[in-house]
């Protein structure tokens, strides 16, 4: 008896001991650990301050006919929610022999987000391609409609506008130069119609061209993006946007861990033309040019070691660089005190 009693005693003494010293130890499970800076435990400000300026984009385009001879068979789609159907349903093409000349019905979804509080919006070009009419949701659930599409194929760039009563939240560019391998960022869109959807990762690369587009510069991202993110903000941890979610490569058509948005910079030179004459305008040289790889090759061309450059394999007549002199065998290592390391960077540069 005396035994029992004692034990029993002990678990007492053991549970008010503990109740003390568990006390102050989930007292603290709330409050932010010591030395590790909020914007790392927690992106709620970010997501705070940038939520309200992201759109939904729904486009709707004139059907076009189908070519006489073939016939568009869907995806089967059994097992999977009727919701998610129209992110998949991506038509394949059989020959059957007979004409169906029935329409074929186009359009899209995707996400967008605001620059300007009077409703202009930033997407990409896929989103509303062909869009005879634009259906916008703001982050409120107000829905506008829209016809004044301007857009840029070459870099899969688009620009809608909207009236809407009063000014409207909207997101800054920022300067996706200024990003270095390993940032934090955020990713914010309508993946699969399930709007306001954040997701997080760092910058996993830079300068991505995957010859998806004519002009690219993408900064690849391990946040997740998957259909109906198109369109929509990469952005820093300042709320800033430093790109425009464009594309996954995956081999499931679902996130695999390589996003790819275009970066802000390029949407910057972009834009203001438009917005102000409703297409791009880009310079150009008139040269051909092959990069210089090799170097025993660049070092027989004058080239000191480590530095980069292209050679101009041939000058078209009439064109800005026969008037400004450049002749078949030059080297271009620098164009406007930027170096040159190779066509493409060239070709950016000379468009800007």
């Amino acid at each position: 008896m005396k035994r029992c009693s004692l034990i029993v005693c002990c678990l007492v003494l053991g549970g008010i001991v503990g109740t003390f010293l568990a006390g102050p130890l989930l007292k603290g499970q709330d409050q932010a650990v010591p030395g590790i800076p909020k914007e790392l435990t927690s992106y709620r400000d970010v997501v705070k301050k940038v939520l309200p300026a992201v759109v939904s984009i729904d486009s709707k385009a004139q059907p076009a006919p189908a070519r006489k001879g073939r016939r568009r068979v869907p995806m089967p789609m059994e097992g999977l929610p009727e919701e998610f159907r129209r992110f998949f349903d991506f038509p394949f093409e059989f020959e059957f022999g007979d004409d169906d000349d029935s329409p074929m019905p186009r359009g899209g979804f995707g996400s967008g987000f605001l620059v300007d509080p009077q409703g202009v919006i930033l997407t990409n070009f896929h989103v509303v391609d062909g869009a005879s009419q634009v259906t916008v949701q703001l982050s409120d659930g107000r829905k506008f409609t829209s016809k004044d599409v301007k857009t840029d194929p070459k870099t899969d760039l688009a620009i809608v506008r909207i009236e809407a009563p009063g000014a409207l939240p909207f997101l800054e560019l920022g300067d996706s130069d200024a990003m270095q391998i390993g940032d934090r960022v955020l990713a914010i869109g309508a993946p699969f119609g399930l709007t306001g959807t954040v997701t997080h990762g760092i910058i996993s690369a830079k300068g991505r061209s995957l010859q998806l587009n004519m002009y690219e510069d993408f900064l690849q991202t391990d946040a997740a993006i998957n259909p109906g993110n198109s369109g929509g903000p990469l952005v820093s941890l300042d709320g800033k946007v430093i790109g425009i979610n464009a594309a996954i490569k995956s081999r499931s058509g679902g996130w695999q861990g390589v996003g790819l948005a275009i970066s802000s910079n390029i949407a910057k030179t972009i834009m203001p033309q438009l917005l102000k004459e409703g297409v791009v305008r880009r310079g150009y040289l008139g040269v051909q040019v092959k990069d210089i790889t090799e170097p025993d090759i660049a070092a027989r061309l004058g080239l000191r070691q480590g530095e980069h450059g292209v050679l101009i394999t041939r000058v078209f007549e009439d064109t800005p660089g026969a008037k400004a002199g450049l002749k078949d065998g030059d080297v271009i290592t620098a164009l406007d005190n930027k170096p040159i390391a190779n066509g493409r960077e060239l070709q950016m540069i000379v468009e800007r």
